[in-house]
């Protein structure tokens, strides 16, 4: 906590610099990048180096020696991938790898990644729309680092080798490719008590579905390492209304390592979680067109120190799921900083509790939302568990919110709303019979009191540790300093 309080400064200036860059949705020409300047000595491609710390007028010219023992090799170029990988593979960060059309990683293959690695999607359409897609027995071992983290983006941004952002892409460019996909054998909460399923975004028509299939019995699957990876500009469809996120999870286990992720621009959600058991830490989500963080079927692992910066089209910073069938599960998410966007009139929501919801909220710190956003509680269902953690925090249906800290609000934020029992699936929402609101005595805003607390900006104690997101583009972009 005493660290918390020692950041505060940079928390607030960080917050109000990207606050004020999502609500004017400027131009690369009003904020643009900072591109590396060249150094000559730090083992990087950097500004004008036409090799790594040789070339380009600022260093010492590349030498002509055999490429074998040349210690500042030139960088191989680019290549494109449009088959599936059925071996083990390394990417390295002297080439710009193109994906062409889905890419399935296939079990019992690993693909490594070296740091500094760029990685970018060609837009396609439909079915042919890129992605990349680790399936359930293989593995991806991306472990970028805070000074060389791997990059996803598309093919028409036009960062170059040795570079961490290009100049013509900003966080308002959505759906230019698809996104990641990991995949495993955890178990999920699935209509019916299926096993596994086909992960959402994949069309039906999936050359070999067992691909694209999620799900199993194995907690402690590993589909193995994303440290410091940032993904972008992705979300398009593959088929109507079935974008892709930025990072879909499904069924991952918790013997898979993630932290350090990045999305910015997707078209759908940031980060998705379809059941499993995987634990993510220090996540930085900016301008998603749906969700930042979305939890689904049952996903019972831990996300710890997340940043979300809503967009002008952003929908909620969290949709929080429970089970579809009889299989329970129960989240931790904890040490969050939710900013929002005053000029999101339709959207920019702060969360949504919905279908039997189970697990616990905590250590928030909210901060430029407008008025009217709010905490829901969308149905009868999720307002039974919300009660059953007052009566029992233990117990296995329990929903329990705790240290929400706001700027500008107080626990009217929380609301109970109701679902839809009766004609719901027709196209006139007059005649929809919706369900009556369970709770009094205390009500869910009432009770909300004792978890929320009404702050100063800059006066919190909870939230997001910034400095972990100095290596993103986000806090390139924006300038923070962080």
């Amino acid at each position: 906590m005493d660290f918390k309080f020692k950041m505060m400064g940079k928390i607030v200036f960080a917050m109000m610099a990207l606050v004020a860059i999502s609500f004017t949705a400027c131009s690369d020409d009003d904020n643009g990048p900072v591109i590396p300047e060249a150094t000559c000595s730090d083992g990087q491609r950097n500004g004008s180096e036409t090799g790594i710390d040789c070339g380009g007028p600022d260093c010492e010219p590349c030498t002509d020696a055999d490429p074998d023992s040349d210690p500042n090799p030139e960088p191989s170029g680019a290549i494109t991938v449009s088959d599936n990988i059925t071996t083990d593979t390394d990417w390295t960060a002297d080439t710009i790898y193109t994906l062409e059309g889905r890419i399935f990683v296939e079990s019992g293959a690993t693909l490594t990644i070296a740091p500094g690695t760029i990685i970018k999607g060609a837009s396609g359409s439909g079915a042919n729309a890129s992605v990349l897609i680790v399936s359930k027995g293989a593995m991806i071992n991306a472990a970028g680092t805070a000074e060389e983290p791997i990059i996803l983006t598309s093919v028409e941004d036009n960062i170059e080798i040795g570079q961490t952002a290009g100049t013509n892409l900003d966080q308002n460019d959505t759906g230019k490719w698809g996104g990641l996909i990991i995949l495993g054998n955890a178990p999920v909460s699935l209509d019916g008590d299926a096993e596994s399923a086909l992960i959402e975004g994949l069309p039906t028509d999936t050359d070999n579905e067992d691909l694209g299939s999620y799900g199993g019995k194995d907690p402690t699957d590993n589909s193995g390492t994303l440290q410091y990876v940032s993904i972008r500009h992705g979300g398009i469809a593959l088929s109507e209304g079935n974008e892709i996120n930025g990072l879909t999870m499904g069924g991952v286990g918790n013997g898979t390592t993630v932290d350090h992720i990045e999305v910015v621009g997707n078209k759908d959600d940031g980060i998705e979680f379809f059941g499993g058991t995987v634990d993510a830490s220090s996540l930085f989500v900016w301008a998603q067109e749906d969700d930042a963080i979305d939890i689904d079927q049952a996903y019972s692992g831990t996300i710890d120190n997340v940043y979300v910066v809503l967009g002008g089209t952003s929908d909620h910073a969290f949709e929080i799921d429970g089970p579809e069938g009889s299989l329970a599960g129960s989240f931790t998410l904890t040490n969050a900083t939710l900013v929002g966007n005053a000029d999101n009139a339709e959207g920019g929501e702060l969360a949504d509790y919905r279908s039997g919801a189970t697990g616990i909220t905590s250590n928030i710190y909210v901060i430029g939302f407008p008025e009217g956003k709010d905490v829901e509680l969308d149905n009868n269902q999720v307002a039974q568990n919300w009660l059953a953690g007052l009566d029992n925090p233990d117990a296995d249906n329990a929903l329990i919110f705790e240290a929400w800290e706001v700027v500008g609000f107080g626990n009217e934020i929380f609301i109970e709303s109701v679902g839809c029992i009766e004609n719901c699936n027709d196209d006139d929402n007059e005649n929809d019979v919706k369900e009556k609101p369970i709770l009094s005595d205390p009500t869910f805003t009432e009770a909300a009191a004792d978890w929320t607390a009404t702050v100063e900006a800059g006066a919190q104690t909870v939230g997001a540790t910034a400095s972990e997101f100095s290596w993103t583009y986000s806090n390139t972009k924006a300038g923070l300093g962080l």
